[in-house]
């Protein structure tokens, strides 16, 4: 393996390092040190904020011996409406039940949506490989 550490420090506190890059294969790693308030909080450099797209709320992941923070991806309703429209019109639905019914079906996606990532997530925790798409998702129809 390929490791490459360039030490492009911006600052020095103590003799600690503030910020590091390293290259290790073809990925690019940067570590920076934080602090942590008091109150527990702690800020997300700018750089991150912003190569990483952050919005007004992340995902915060405890793994091991670390925590992973991440931006929510964004499920967008959209991208199903035509799957729902069309499982709606084959059950019979049209005009204002169809419309009534979109709208129901629409706020359902993002918690199952969240509920698969979760279940995903567990799945990896426990480390349960040789697992199958059907035995993850159901059979498809």
């Amino acid at each position: 393996m390929n490791i490459n550490k360039k030490n492009a420090l911006k600052e020095q506190k103590g003799g600690v390092v503030v910020q590091q890059e390293m290259v290790i294969g073809n990925i690019k790693k940067e570590r920076k040190i934080i602090s942590v308030s008091s109150k527990r909080q702690l800020t997300i450099p700018q750089k991150y904020y912003d190569l990483l797209g952050f919005d007004n709320e992340a995902e915060c992941v405890l793994q091991d011996d670390s925590i992973i923070i991440r931006p929510m991806q964004n499920i967008n309703t959209s991208e199903f409406s035509e799957q729902i429209l069309a499982d709606l019109i084959s059950q019979g639905y049209e005009g204002e039940r169809l419309l009534v019914a979109f709208k129901e079906y629409s706020k359902s996606i993002r918690p199952a949506v969240k509920n698969l990532i979760n279940e995903a997530d567990e799945l990896v925790k426990n480390e349960k490989s040789g697992i199958s798409l059907d035995e993850l998702f159901g059979e498809e129809e």
